[in-house]
């Protein structure tokens, strides 16, 4: 099922090439996380150190080697709060998408999480499904999810194991599920403008996970979602 929808959009033939003296946090970062990455020197006159984004073969993008260190250490903000996050990594979820990432953690998948969170925040309506795999993962998410549903319309859904039981708030629904769904953390938010979404895969070292601002994946994911509702309640 999900693990379908990962594959489908694993393949979209990125690659990075790092312009700079030897980096070994960042390459050690790319290299864990199951992604090729290139370090090509740059002369004394050169600009500073940076990241270059190659899609399908063309360029995509590049980003100063400051802002990529984000991934190592990715801040957290509340929805909303967008003036204390750091640009840089509302920058790294545009250009770094479409890209499976290997090995994450959960501080990582948290950062992404906030970051289509606050765009649904901003959005101010739309529907978000997510989620943490069990409830009781959401109970720390409370604020967040509380401050989301007062001050939007946004249409909220929530999906886990029952493993405890949350609170009714007023724009939030729960379903609940086992089985397949366990293994995953996942949001999907689509909006007037801007979808985005994030699938990731629970393994033995971490999280696989893929995130990006594409339509379609945001549509398969909320397809497959509404599909283990449906199951679960045949």
């Amino acid at each position: 099922m999900f693990d379908t929808v990962l594959e489908e959009f694993a393949d979209a033939d990125t690659s990075f090439t790092v312009y700079a003296e030897a980096d070994p946090a960042i390459t050690s970062w790319f290299e864990t996380h199951g992604v090729t990455v290139e370090s090509r020197p740059l002369g004394p006159s050169g600009p500073e150190p940076f990241l270059a984004i190659e899609k399908r073969g063309e360029f995509a993008g590049a980003l100063p080697l400051e802002a990529v260190g984000d991934l190592l250490a990715p801040p957290l903000a509340r929805p909303g709060d967008s003036a204390d996050a750091s640009e840089g990594y509302q920058v790294l979820f545009e250009a770094l998408d479409e890209t499976v990432y290997r090995a994450l953690n959960r501080r990582q998948l948290l950062a992404v999480s906030r970051e289509i969170e606050d765009r649904a925040y901003r959005s101010g309506t739309g529907e978000l499904r997510v989620s943490f795999q069990r409830f009781s993962a959401f109970e720390s998410q409370l604020p967040v999810y509380r401050r989301l549903a007062a001050d939007t319309s946004v249409d909220i859904h929530l999906y886990g194991a029952p493993d405890w039981t949350p609170p009714e708030i007023a724009g939030i629904t729960y379903h609940e599920v086992a089985g397949e769904l366990e293994r995953y953390w996942l949001l999907a938010f689509a909006g007037a403008d801007h979808p985005c979404g994030l699938l990731a895969q629970e393994g033995d070292d971490g999280y696989t996970g893929y995130w990006t601002d594409d339509g379609a994946f945001v549509g398969a994911i909320l397809d497959e979602l509404a599909g283990a509702v449906d199951d679960e309640r045949g």
